[in-house]
């Protein structure tokens, strides 16, 4: 039983990061019904540019992940503009396509310019500590990970609920053309969404090198399908299934890790996929509401 709580633990982390990945996914989904597949690229971006702060400037970890976190926010806005606007009234699959370029873009580009070899947190940014608590240990990082996730996720749901803002961003979602009658901007919209779906893959980024340790160009790619994952299990488009399917993520990847063998994670994240698309497409908050043709 031990074990089992520990697996839980150690899965809530790492379903914490992945609930953040899966929110800008969803976000972003919900506004203008693009699979951003470039996201996972910009959780990597925002692992450098945590790193870079500090190894080089000497920030603490909180100071590099809102570092992190306004640099991506501009990065998600540039990429809005310059390659999903102009494709805005096109068919989903060249978006879906150009999606791709771009991830392969920030990847490739970061290898050309900081090489392919992983790179290591300083262990000074983040020295660890354990917390024996009845048998199950958890560390400074456990807590430091989800109390971060969590404060994040809070903020983005006030943010949405509470704010002229996230009213935009839902009037957008349910219907674009009766929010321009109402004198809602869309592009701004749009471009806020990418901001702050941009802003918590980074965060999420810096929680990765914390977590991990390491960091490398390509590390966005799995950690973003299986966000992707994330978001479908909870229903893409929906925020609150987002953080739901994150976190049941994690805790399911940890447990197949920890009760059979760490190869056959990413099978079972990928089998839960095609599960839920057999059996309930729309996830596990999402309704079938029917589409016109």
């Amino acid at each position: 039983m031990l074990e089992f709580f520990q697996q839980a633990v150690n899965g809530l982390s790492l379903g914490a990061i992945y609930a953040l990945i899966a929110l800008g996914y969803t976000m972003v989904y919900g506004i203008i019904l693009l699979i951003n597949f470039a996201h996972g690229d910009i959780m990597m971006v925002g692992a450098y540019v945590g790193f870079f702060s500090i190894s080089l400037l000497g920030s603490n970890i909180l100071v590099a992940m809102i570092f992190a976190m306004v640099t991506c926010a501009v990065l998600g806005v540039l990429i809005e503009k310059i390659a999903y606007k102009p494709l805005r009234n096109s068919t989903r699959i060249a978006a879906l396509i150009t999606a791709i370029g771009v991830s392969l873009f920030l990847e490739y580009i970061t290898i050309f310019l900081l090489g392919a070899t992983q790179r290591v947190f300083p262990a000074s940014a983040f020295p660890a500590k354990y917390y024996n608590l009845m048998g199950i240990v958890i560390s400074n990082k456990d807590i430091f990970i989800i109390v971060s996730a969590v404060l994040l996720m809070i903020v983005l749901h006030y943010i949405i609920k509470r704010t002229r803002t996230g009213k935009a961003m839902r009037a957008v979602s349910l219907d674009r053309e009766a929010a321009v009658l109402m004198g809602i901007s869309v592009d701004r919209t749009i471009s806020v969404t990418f901001a702050i779906g941009s802003s918590l893959a980074a965060a999420a980024g810096v929680l990765v090198g914390v977590y991990y340790n390491t960091i490398n160009p390509l590390m966005g790619i799995i950690p973003g399908l299986k966000a992707f994952v994330a978001a479908v299990l909870g229903g893409i488009g929906i925020i609150p299934g987002a953080m739901v399917g994150g976190f049941v993520m994690g805790i399911l990847e940890t447990m197949v890790s920890g009760y059979g063998s760490s190869l056959y994670r990413d099978a079972a994240a990928f089998g839960i996929l095609i599960l839920i698309l057999l059996v309930k497409p729309t996830g596990l908050f999402g309704k079938n509401n029917g589409e016109k043709v």
